[in-house]
């Protein structure tokens, strides 16, 4: 693990609004400005490229890469291998947000992702992260953090406004088509699409696990560089995999507990 640093701290608590609170509720996202200033993003993301660039194993160029390594790159869990990392993620701060937004008195982490789509990078399907966990709870929330300035033209999130009302809606043993199924259930559903047209290094933006989105190509000639971390209310419970694709997160981030075991393995600590 790397050498603790001279870094920011992230350990004191800011408060949400009443008015923050519902709007997530209601639109299943939120846009919240400057959760980290300047000084503090710049640290974090020096240590977070640090890392990125300490564990990545891709040598390819872009147009070398498949379609999925063409949309981003990704690392996860890097607060496992680096002491600065671990600082950012596990912070209060961030923890405090979702816990506030998700009404519950604590979270765990269920992984952090750092997401870098070059100049040129594909846009993301549509689809709701929920599918993938195999979680009794609907109580999931991800944070995206830009790591510098990002504007539309970089690869922006767009969600569908209320499509996490419903539900998980995508089912793999009647359609092999999510991105086609989550653009008809927007369409019927008129959900109005969000996006924002600008966000500040340090800006976030939340979404539920249940809301449908997906992320725009990345148009410039700038990388776009992004941390997320997905959290889950504290008593959380395993469910039984209902596919391939849950099998593989529950070995992967909740080391193969069993069915109706709390979601609180090593790999997903407390953060009151």
């Amino acid at each position: 693990m790397g050498t603790i640093r001279n870094i920011p701290m992230l350990d004191d608590r800011r408060d949400i609004s009443t008015s923050q609170r519902d709007e997530f509720r209601d639109n299943g996202h939120l846009l919240v400005r400057g959760l980290l200033n300047a000084e503090e993003i710049s640290a974090y993301r020096g240590i977070i490229l640090e890392a990125v660039k300490k564990q990545s194993r891709e040598k390819r160029k872009l147009p070398e890469r498949g379609i999925y390594g063409r949309m981003f790159g990704q690392m996860v869990n890097l607060w496992r291998v680096d002491e600065g990392v671990r600082h950012f993620v596990l912070s209060e701060r961030l923890a405090r947000v979702a816990a506030d937004l998700l009404g519950v008195s604590g979270v765990r982490i269920y992984h952090d992702h750092a997401l870098l789509k070059d100049a040129g990078g594909r846009a993301t399907y549509w689809h709701q992260d929920q599918y993938y966990w195999p979680l009794d709870t609907a109580d999931t929330v991800t944070m995206a953090m830009p790591l510098t300035d990002l504007s539309i033209e970089m690869g922006m999130f767009v969600f569908a406004s209320g499509s996490h009302k419903n539900g998980t809606v995508w089912d793999s043993k009647l359609s092999v088509e999510p991105d086609s199924t989550y653009r008809k259930y927007i369409r019927e559903n008129h959900f109005p699409l969000s996006y924002s047209a600008g966000m500040r290094a340090g800006d976030t933006t939340w979404h539920y696990g249940n809301t449908v989105h997906h992320t725009l190509a990345n148009e410039s000639d700038r990388r776009r560089e992004m941390m997320t971390i997905t959290y889950m209310a504290d008593g959380a419970r395993v469910t039984q995999p209902a596919h391939k694709a849950q099998v593989h997160e529950l070995n992967a981030w909740l080391m193969g507990l069993p069915p109706g075991r709390l979601a609180a393995s090593e790999l997903n600590p407390l953060i009151k």
